[in-house]
């Protein structure tokens, strides 16, 4: 069976971009509680190395400099260029259960992020393909995986600063948690394949996204190089299954999602927040604030090996995109849990 939507559907919301005007100036935020004050002195090198992100890279010959201001007031005055931070911290009692997160505050322009070696986020487009994201608050999801509980967590920050004032500038800098976020129980967050553009769903069908840009969930489109674009966008990841959840139901959670999903998983549709048209943008114009979990059938996940998850996206105008909030699989019985547990705060 094949599923398609057509190209030209933003030409139906020139009639209501005004109506949207108020969805756009809506900030996504999140209720997020410090657990970890990062801001003081930090490692910090001018240049541009791939091993400067690993964690037990050393780093002891390197300047201090103190994090949020930028680094023309610390010494480096005209430099524009490559410079990478580094950093390390702990894990605190009592948040082993909890979402984590990395507040980077602004930073002018680009930035990656490298919690022991692996890459949490980025935000800009570095060069060749520049695009500044100096107005952008950095939050980053930190995945559980690739922490270590019981000693110390590097923190690498790559930046890159086209001219005027450098690095990491301003606002809080610090380990949050977000205690009230779903705790899945297979996260899918991070690092998905992304294109611009509607995308042909054929069932039982071997996919190719080699081709495919990488985009890292949640996070809104705008800040990792598609500014401005507004449209349908499409988002896909292979993740595969041991029989961990053999036999039980199971809830999709996607977080929130600006402006309207479709969700197919392994060629089959299994959710969707309305009918990509312009009525449903009228009639539920607050979709971009609305958590999205989809109850699975029993059959629809391959409980030992692959899946393929596609998830299309409809953003009108604004920011758009798979953007806040839990990204991952959850049982139907914690899932209930959590909002009988959260009803009842």
């Amino acid at each position: 069976m094949r599923i398609s939507l057509t190209t030209n559907i933003i030409r139906l919301f020139t009639p209501i971009l005004i109506l949207l005007l108020a969805i756009s100036n809506i900030v996504y935020s999140q209720e997020l509680k410090k657990v970890t004050d990062l801001q003081g002195d930090w490692k910090f090198s001018i240049g541009d190395r791939s091993e400067w992100n690993h964690k037990d890279f050393e780093d002891r010959d390197w300047e201090k400099i103190w994090v949020p201001s930028s680094w023309e007031n610390q010494g480096f005055h005209g430099y524009d260029g490559y410079a990478w931070y580094r950093t390390s911290f702990k894990i605190e009692d009592g948040v082993s259960t909890m979402p984590l997160y990395l507040s980077l505050g602004y930073i002018d322009d680009v930035d990656e992020v490298y919690i022991n070696g692996h890459l949490i986020g980025k935000t800009g487009n570095f060069p060749e393909h520049y695009s500044t994201a100096y107005n952008a608050k950095r939050t980053y999801r930190i995945p559980w995986d690739i922490l270590d509980d019981s000693g110390d967590n590097s923190i690498a920050v790559r930046v890159y600063d086209e001219g005027g004032e450098g690095g990491i500038i301003s606002g809080d800098i610090a380990i949050m948690v977000d205690v009230d976020a779903i705790p899945v129980d297979y996260d899918l967050q991070g690092t998905w394949k992304f294109k611009i553009g509607d995308s042909e769903i054929v069932e039982n069908e071997e996919w190719n996204f080699s081709h495919w840009d990488e985009i890292i969930v949640p996070s809104i489109w705008e800040d990792q190089g598609y500014k401005s674009y507004n449209g349908i966008a499409t988002y896909a990841i292979e993740f595969n299954l041991n029989n961990e959840f053999e036999g039980e139901r199971m809830v999709l959670v996607l977080g929130k999602i600006d402006d309207l999903d479709q969700v197919y998983l392994n060629g089959k549709l299994v959710g969707q927040s309305g009918d990509f048209n312009k009525n449903t943008i009228i009639h539920h114009s607050k979709f971009h604030q609305q958590l999205r979990g989809y109850y699975l059938p029993l059959d629809a996940l391959n409980h030992n090996g692959k899946n393929v998850l596609i998830v299309k996206v409809l953003d009108v105008f604004g920011q758009g995109g798979l953007y806040n909030g839990s990204v991952g699989l959850i049982t139907q019985n914690h899932y209930i849990d959590y909002w009988r547990t959260r009803r009842k705060r």
